[in-house]
């Protein structure tokens, strides 16, 4: 990173932004184009690893690309502010941002589809507690992330 004075490195910070983002931005390599797909998600930390889900159909585009290779990036971001200024290049951002790669997989044990769906939830709605039947995990994808290499960063 060229700016290391913005970097974050703590975990609970990362935590913390990854908590205020409302949308990831998972980018796949297809037939050498990319293909970037902006997505609701939730998150757990399990020991050092960060595992985001997300939910899909059950077929299109972005699950043959989860079949075909599971590399992926993605990006997020939340607090922008744009400061002015009477001269151009004097204009800055505040932001907090996170990018990084990770491997994608097809969630397929029923209990973990629950759990993944249940924090996805969680993220998005601040309730915690949900039930899912059957009927409601047939008709769904759900789909995670794991974190390999992640970078954070912050401007205030």
């Amino acid at each position: 990173m060229r700016r290391k004075d913005r970097e974050v490195t703590d975990s609970a910070r990362i935590l913390n932004i990854i908590n205020h983002c409302t949308c990831c931005r998972i980018g796949f390599i297809d037939n050498g184009e990319i293909y970037i797909v902006p997505l609701n998600f939730g998150y757990e930390k399990k020991g050092d690893t960060i595992i985001l889900y997300f939910h899909s159909a059950k077929e299109g585009r972005k699950i043959e690309l989860i079949k075909s290779d599971p590399e992926v990036g993605f990006e997020m971001d939340t607090d922008y502010i744009l400061r002015e200024s009477d001269i151009a290049c004097n204009y800055s951002a505040g932001y907090k941002s996170i990018i990084g790669n990770g491997i994608v997989s097809i969630v397929s044990e029923s209990e973990e589809k629950k759990r993944g769906l249940s924090l996805l939830m969680e993220h998005n709605t601040g309730k915690a507690v949900w039930s899912f039947d059957d009927k409601m995990l047939s008709s769904v994808t759900v789909f995670k992330l794991t974190i390999t290499k992640i970078s954070c960063k912050e401007h205030h």
